[in-house]
């Protein structure tokens, strides 16, 4: 993948959070998350879990699976970026066995 994707704090800080007018705060309380677990995560210094995802899906409408796609999507291009010389250097099973017979 090319372009690194989207954080799901970016969406939540740019998009809709502002597009809401909710404050964080307001939005915090209401998901039953602490203010400074929402703040990491819009810093996206913080990723969404199964179980945020779950309150925002519900809180937003439209449902959890939505941010952990989102989730990894970015957690696998960042994986991606960090591993990839390790991850070249393995030989696909498929290859060993053939070298095998």
């Amino acid at each position: 993948m090319p372009r690194k994707p989207t954080h799901p704090g970016e969406i939540l800080r740019e998009d809709v959070l502002p597009n809401l007018k909710i404050a964080v705060s307001l939005c915090a309380e209401r998901i039953g998350v602490s203010r400074q677990h929402l703040y990491k995560i819009l810093r996206e210094e913080a990723g969404i879990s199964p179980e945020l995802a779950l309150r925002l899906g519900r809180f937003l409408g439209n449902g959890p699976a939505f941010w952990l796609r989102m989730q990894q999507k970015y957690d696998l291009w960042e994986a991606e970026q960090r591993l990839s010389k390790d991850v070249e250097n393995i030989v696909p099973l498929h290859r060993q066995n053939t070298k095998a017979a």
